[in-house]
């Protein structure tokens, strides 16, 4: 399958999905009719879509989500607030020319590592009994080490990239059951595909 060709498949079931629910009993006006869970635990595939580096990385990635409120910010429909946080790890295997930027002018590097921090708050609505879809703004931390630009100098290290920026997702989730779920997750800097287990 192409790169892009996991993310259209995501993609396509989540609208196939999406379009499904017209027919299944809907519970969005039932406030607090949702899974009533401590902690979501969700391992998960990365696609990292966003510049941080010469080309598209791929990898995997893990996220905690914390209720901070059951009942969210509509009362009067099913929706409910966590807190996000996890890692993602990405692999670029493109190459750059260092451009002297680290003492080797015009030294080529190929492939880097990318570790992500993301932080956001998951406004959850939850619409039948099978499906949910959250919104997920926040910020990111992310640590890049690139690979290969020292070649055979002497007293050089790999160089390195650290920021934070803006963090944005729209995801859904296919309910299994009360504690386990396939969770879809589009969005900057990332998009994943993983299970997610209500604890």
């Amino acid at each position: 399958m192409t790169k892009p060709g996991w993310i259209g498949l995501a993609t396509f079931a989540m609208v196939v999905g999406s379009a499904a629910t017209g027919n299944a009993q809907s519970i969005i006006k039932n406030p607090g009719d949702h899974p009533n869970y401590k902690v979501e635990l969700e391992p998960h595939l990365d696609f990292g879509w966003a510049n941080l580096y010469a080309n598209n990385g791929f990898g995997a990635g893990f996220r905690a989500g914390i209720p901070i409120v059951q009942n969210g910010f509509v009362p009067s429909i099913n929706n409910s607030v966590a807190i996000s946080f996890g890692v993602d790890w990405l692999r670029y295997s493109g190459c750059y020319y260092g451009r002297g930027v680290f003492g080797n002018n015009g030294d080529l590097g190929c492939g880097a590592s990318y570790f992500l921090f993301p932080v956001t708050m998951q406004w959850n609505f939850w619409l039948t009994p099978r499906w949910s879809v959250f919104g997920e703004p926040g910020l990111y931390v992310y640590h890049g080490v690139y690979d290969n630009i020292c070649g055979n100098l002497k007293n050089c290290n790999e160089p390195t990239s650290t920021g934070i920026g803006f963090a944005a997702y729209a995801g859904g989730r296919f309910h299994f059951n009360d504690t386990v779920a396939l969770t879809l997750r589009l969005g900057y800097p990332t998009l994943s595909f993983g299970v997610s287990f209500l604890l």
